[in-house]
């Protein structure tokens, strides 16, 4: 797997894309930060672009069974660099406006290329070595997110807005140039055309109904999306209760290196076992993370669960996505990955939406065990569903 070109292109493309895409979403917080005093406003404007997401995810998911997964990713890519020069206008004339247009172009581009890329993985590597290529694909992001993050903050400090923009417009163009180094064997045209008479996700019901193991798969994903949905809402918050900003370092650091090592031993535990077992496991973990945060007023156990869910989310995961690239055929992919982008876009503005909802009104402890029951609900009806009609999934080793 190591020789393979392409997944070095992926993966350093994978880099640099992380890093361009978190400098720049610190550099939104802080021009909503000077420009919008209203926080409800503020989280319109972000969701502006999550929104634009789901509205054009059925198109992105024909067009992406459609046509080349290559093409739709240099399309996709040339969208995000055009849209990082509405920001630069947005700066120069202190205009919300032009943001909102720049959230627009990034969210069209997010809705087109992230399901081409998942559709794309399956191309450049054996079924075997999918699982370890999905785990080295997460680690990767979890990297460029956690030095992305530590960048901003420290360019924030000794450089301008607009520069901090430059960084993520030249990461964006070096990712552009990495998936044009891509050389990936796609279906010929003739058989790409079959493809059109499928025009939408109802298609795709069939398939997630039909398949046991996907429909699992899909139901234990709401755990993980709960609590990733109020992560960042949950540091601030945990932060605030310990009166403590250093925190929130520690504990992004804590779940990112916990989640790394989660994805590395993952592919040796999971080969040759039912992955739908180690799945919901992963699944009630999280669940158990979410409830412990229940005492995380005091630094320790906070980080512990912290560190339980970066763990238990470094093995879902990577499982979660090989099962999804190996159980659904591949001119399914692109709808597939678009429906699954979109519902995880609708659901984590749901819970994001619920968990200010929340705090203003439960407080912190009764909202984590509001959402860790929900989680701990999900898998327990998920295992008694198991032991009545046992679906299997077996982990192919990795070559």
């Amino acid at each position: 797997m190591l020789r393979n070109k392409n997944i070095w292109i992926l993966m350093s493309g994978e880099m640099i894309a992380g890093l361009g895409m978190w400098i720049g979403i610190i550099g939104n917080l802080e021009f909503l930060q000077s420009q919008v005093p209203s926080d409800f406003m503020k989280s319109l404007i972000l969701f502006s672009g999550l929104f634009v997401g789901v509205l054009f995810g059925p198109i992105a998911g024909r067009v992406i069974d459609q046509y080349a997964k290559k093409k739709i990713m240099l399309y996709a890519g040339g969208v995000r660099i055009l849209s990082v020069g509405f920001m630069f206008l947005a700066i120069a004339q202190e205009s919300v406006m032009w943001m909102i247009i720049y959230m627009i172009g990034i969210g069209l581009s997010a809705a087109f290329y992230f399901p081409a890329l998942q559709a794309a993985i399956p191309l450049i590597a054996r079924e075997g070595q999918l699982l370890s290529l999905n785990g080295i694909h997460m680690n990767v992001g979890t990297i460029a997110r956690i030095s992305g993050t530590a960048l901003a903050g420290i360019l924030l400090v000794y450089i301008s807005l607009l520069a901090m923009y430059l960084y993520t417009f030249i990461c964006y163009i070096m990712i552009f140039l990495c998936t044009l180094a891509l050389n990936i064997e796609e279906p010929q045209k003739n058989e790409r055309k079959e493809v059109k008479k499928n025009v939408g996700f109802k298609d795709v019901w069939p398939i997630i109904s039909g398949t046991p193991a996907i429909f699992t798969g899909l139901l234990l994903m709401l755990v993980p999306i709960t609590f990733i949905g109020s992560f960042n809402m949950m540091v601030l918050k945990i932060s605030e209760m310990q009166n403590d900003p250093a925190i929130k370092g520690l504990l992004y650091t804590t779940e990112g290196i916990s989640l790394m090592i989660g994805a590395f031993l993952i592919k040796r535990i999971s080969a040759g076992k039912n992955v739908i077992l180690i799945l919901m496991t992963s699944a009630f973990f999280i669940a158990i993370a979410h409830l412990t945060l229940f005492f995380a007023d005091q630094m320790l156990p906070a980080l512990l669960s912290f560190a339980l869910f970066g763990f238990a989310a470094g093995s879902f995961f990577p499982l979660a996505a090989t099962l999804f690239q190996t159980q659904v055929s591949k001119e399914f992919h692109g709808r597939f990955f678009s429906f699954r982008n979109m519902m995880d876009r609708v659901l984590f503005q749901v819970v994001l939406l619920s968990t200010g909802l929340f705090l203003d009104t439960i407080g912190f402890e009764h909202m984590v065990l509001s959402f860790g029951g929900f989680s701990l609900f999900i898998v327990i009806i998920m295992a008694i569903r198991q032991v009545k009609s046992p679906v299997t999934y077996i982990q192919e080793r990795s070559k």
